[in-house]
């Protein structure tokens, strides 16, 4: 995982929650954390991360508050650690 990579990651996990994280530059830390990305109906998607699957909503221009801690949350069930796993 490059840095940029990490920044975002870590942002995610920033108190409070950051209300400018690119929706693109997620996904493209989901795909390097290794989460299969999916297309569902009404501008979602589904990832798929270490057996477990979550819904989120396509953002157009960031992604607002209450996804970022649901995104959050699921990062943190799949037993990840941006601190611990993927050091700045």
């Amino acid at each position: 995982m490059n840095h940029k990579h990490r920044k975002v990651l870590h942002a995610l996990f920033a108190h409070p929650e950051p209300s400018n994280l690119a929706p693109a530059d997620v996904e493209n830390v989901l795909v390097e954390l290794g989460a299969e990305l999916g297309e569902r109906s009404g501008a979602k998607f589904s990832v798929k991360l270490k057996g477990n699957t979550a819904v989120f909503h396509h953002a157009q221009h960031s992604m607002p508050k209450d996804e970022v801690r649901a995104m959050r949350k699921f990062i943190e069930s799949v037993g990840i650690d941006p601190e611990l796993d993927f050091p700045l």
